[in-house]
């Protein structure tokens, strides 16, 4: 409504009145914001496998979504572990199921303090076929000398987000329905 008002020259109350008075639904700003974001529409298409290669897929990036996935954050879809294996299944997963385009995700890394930055930074490019450009801040937890972290993980724990809340709903909901068909 802002913008309108501007291009009309008038003031956002009375936008409003017109919209009321001829039944024109508003968005609410996070649909505002998104569609500003993405003018083409969605950045990302589902596509339902075909093969049994691609269902396999589709089964194994859900399992590791509802595994290892951060369901809580209602506007990206986000998935930590310290394999890099199986953080590119479930990049594939993204890429061919989603149409979602690796350059769009990003990745953050929670290392110990013991563990050199760089190190860690340069593995997980070199791994994930990724860029700099595309890692946030890493977060570094002070080293302690208990437990044996060391056997499990050489380079941290990386982080995949990509931040778009319609693909979360819908890969939340991909999740729910297909937990529902296995419970039956």
């Amino acid at each position: 409504m802002k913008e309108i008002s501007k291009k009309l020259g008038c003031s956002e109350n009375k936008v409003c009145y017109w919209l009321e008075k001829y039944g024109i639904a508003r968005r609410s700003i996070s649909e505002a914001v998104y569609l500003k974001n993405n003018p083409d529409g969605d950045p990302f298409v589902f596509r339902m496998p075909k093969t049994a290669k691609g269902l396999m897929l589709y089964g194994a990036g859900l399992g590791l979504y509802w595994g290892e996935g951060t369901k809580a954050n209602n506007h990206s879809v986000r998935l930590s572990n310290t394999d890099p294996e199986l953080i590119l299944v479930f990049i594939r997963f993204l890429e061919e199921i989603f149409a979602v385009k690796r350059k769009d995700m990003h990745f953050s890394l929670q290392i110990f303090s013991d563990m050199t930055e760089q190190e860690t930074l340069d593995f997980w490019m070199r791994s994930l076929n990724v860029s700099k450009s595309q890692f946030y801040k890493t977060t570094i937890t002070p080293y302690r000398s208990i437990g044996n972290y060391r056997k499990k993980t050489k380079y941290g724990v990386i982080i995949v987000y990509y931040n778009n809340k319609k693909l979360r709903d819908c890969l939340f909901g991909l999740l729910q329905s297909e937990a529902k068909t296995l419970q039956k």
